[in-house]
């Protein structure tokens, strides 16, 4: 018996990493039927009759498909609402220009970053929810560029990231392991840290499907997980049973999916880079045996496009309480509620 392969197409298929998924449930590459490969036909097909070019390759054919159920009208839209949501955000001019020089300082109140990889060979993403302070944070940047700075985020870890990491790992990985952070996240703090969390949860899920692979929620306050039991009701049974909410006493599940040192001193593993943790931007996608350049940096930005990298204090034009602002906002048919979480 042949081992699996992913049944790709020549116009738009040009991998430099494995593309056999790990994961052999049916609709994952290398795992599909014949009747997801022809949805997968009809999905391009149909969007290039409506004028699509770009991003038309089999894996993120089939990673729309899966997040549809391969509903292939629901996949379509989800892929124009997504198309749109990058034109109008200007996203491929962004990854290639945008500069959080306020980082470091952004960092004091909210770390978010990559670091080194899980036991899978998948990276890990790390948010620390504790000590997000918005009105200090809009004194040191904007809200717009908090926003940009996600979506470069994900740009990076689409390329060069997740190739890196399959390189390394010598199979397709398409998903990373998240770790958030609820220490300090008390009472006084819980609705507007919710709000401004479900806001940009709303990129990962509509614009970044099928990219949560194990999200641990540790130090979660008491009755998080009482609450969580009533919301996951309406989640997805898949996306449930990669979310696992924990208190204080995580470590020993943690460390069995993340190896000691590759996890972070604060969070019970041996890691202490130079510099620290959160800015290291440590993984296989900064080893020149795995990296590659990643293909967006190797297109041409036209001259006339340009990235305000100048932080600029502002009040912020929205209340993190109310509803997000239209770059964030859920679009188009099959937009779920959104759960409380950074890059899925």
């Amino acid at each position: 018996m042949s081992a699996p392969k992913l049944k790709s197409d020549s116009k738009y298929d040009d991998y430099d990493f494995p593309t056999t998924s790990p994961n052999v449930q049916s609709g994952h590459p290398g795992h599909t039927t014949p009747e997801q490969d022809a949805q997968v036909f009809q999905l391009r097909t149909q969007l290039e009759q409506a004028g699509y070019s770009e991003r038309l390759d089999t894996l993120s054919m089939l990673r729309f498909l899966r997040a549809r159920k391969f509903n292939v009208n629901l996949a379509k839209q989800m892929f124009i609402d997504c198309e749109k949501w990058r034109k109008d955000l200007n996203v491929d001019n962004l990854v290639r220009n945008f500069d959080y020089k306020e980082k470091p300082k952004v960092f004091e109140y909210y770390p978010q970053y990559y670091h080194k990889t899980d036991k899978d060979g998948r990276p890990v993403y790390i948010e620390q929810l504790g000590g997000i302070d918005l009105t200090a944070m809009y004194k040191i940047t904007t809200g717009e560029r908090m926003l940009q700075n996600l979506v470069v985020e994900y740009e990076k870890l689409v390329d060069p990231r997740l190739p890196a990491c399959s390189r390394k790992s010598g199979q397709l990985l398409e998903t990373c392991c998240s770790i958030m952070d609820l220490k300090g996240v008390g009472l006084s703090k819980v609705s507007s840290v919710y709000g401004y969390v479900k806001q940009v949860s709303a990129i990962s899920q509509n614009y970044y499907p099928e990219r949560l692979g194990k999200l641990y929620m540790i130090n979660a306050p008491w009755g998080f997980s009482g609450v969580f039991s009533v919301v996951k009701g309406f989640l997805d049974p898949v996306t449930v049973d990669k979310i696992h909410i924990l208190g204080s006493g995580y470590q020993s599940e943690l460390l069995a999916q993340v190896p000691k040192e590759n996890l972070p001193k604060l969070f019970g593993g041996t890691c202490d880079c130079e510099g620290s943790c959160a800015l290291s931007d440590a993984g296989p996608w900064q080893d020149p045996q795995w990296a590659k350049t990643p293909k967006w940096a190797k297109s041409k930005p036209e001259a006339s496009q340009i990235v305000d990298n100048e932080p600029t204090s502002t009040i912020p034009t929205h209340d993190p309480k109310q509803a997000p602002p239209p770059a964030l906002r859920p679009q188009g048919a099959g937009a779920k509620e959104q759960m409380p979480m950074g890059h899925s």
